[in-house]
């Protein structure tokens, strides 16, 4: 007889690609009980049902987090706030609730605003596993195996609730690892969310031309490896990059200094200077390729 799982009752918000994965995960393993699905539109939970990601579907959410073991908040960042404050007064004093953000200093100042003397309750962390769909029929079991989840935890969080999310995360297969909020939003803002500005910037700076289907007709590989993260989801991508525009503009500022830098080597035909940092960059991304095989 196998034991019982560790997680009796899992509440997730949000049961798209990253909550509903996240559920799946955890049902796949073995180690929730029942897992309780709240979202926007009852058809999205309806679907989430029939697919197996939630046992059912919440009515009320403070009599839901009242019991639950974990809370997970895997809805769009400027969606966090409020619903931290519609379960804050009921939250059980066993119950540990995280969330799946891109961005973390302002969810952690969300948080602290919203659940006060119960912060400790509370361990921020980010499961950096995308996917080119979302919604709940994107979602897989397999989502993050092998795939990075950084915590921040909070000064106030005992060591046993900052455990007990690790330990869902591992029970999904992911590897874990512990940033601040503040390096977490700062290494993000380049490696992530700048990209992701850059990548909408130029297909919109082509989609708006009158002759757009010109160069959309020519474009080939190297645009699409590009442009691909493009496709994301505008909502989301806008609620984060005003989430971290401090950090943003920060690198949005560092990549503008080497873009002046490139265009005056371009401009006074300086080829060494061009092929000296194309080659930095070669072999820094090959380098990463490597290690991310």
């Amino acid at each position: 007889m196998a034991d019982s799982p560790e997680f009796g009752k899992v509440v997730v918000f949000g049961v798209g690609l990253i909550g509903g994965s996240f559920a799946l995960a955890l049902k796949a393993a073995g180690e929730v009980g029942e897992v309780v699905g709240f979202g926007r539109s009852l058809g999205t939970l309806t679907q989430a049902l029939d697919l197996g990601l939630i046992d059912r579907v919440g009515a009320n959410p403070g009599q839901e987090v009242a019991d639950a073991d974990l809370v997970l908040i895997a809805t769009p960042v400027g969606q966090m706030a409020e619903i931290m404050e519609r379960i804050a007064p009921y939250l059980g004093p066993d119950t540990v609730v995280t969330d799946g953000g891109s961005t973390k200093s302002d969810v952690v100042a969300a948080a602290r605003a919203a659940f006060g003397d119960k912060i400790a309750q509370f361990v921020p962390a980010h499961p950096i596993a995308g996917a080119e769909n979302s919604g709940a029929a994107a979602a897989r079991a397999d989502l993050f195996r092998e795939r990075k989840v950084v915590l921040t935890p909070l000064p106030e969080n005992p060591v046993l609730n900052v455990a007990r999310v690790r330990s869902a995360w591992e029970w999904c297969g992911a590897q874990i690892f512990e940033l601040t909020p503040a390096e977490h939003d700062q290494v993000f803002a380049a490696v992530s969310h700048l990209p992701h500005l850059l990548s909408f910037a130029l297909v919109h700076d082509l989609a708006v031309r009158d002759n757009r289907e010109l160069f959309f007709t020519f474009a080939a590989s190297g645009f699409r490896d590009f442009t691909r993260i493009a496709a994301s989801h505008p909502e989301m991508w806008r609620d984060i990059a005003l989430a971290n525009r401090e950090a943003l503009l920060l690198e949005l500022d560092r990549y503008q200094v080497q873009l002046a830098e490139m265009r005056a080597a371009l401009a006074a035909g300086d080829g060494e200077r061009l092929e000296e940092i194309f080659d930095t960059a070669r072999t820094a991304r090959r380098a990463w390729a490597e290690g991310n095989k």
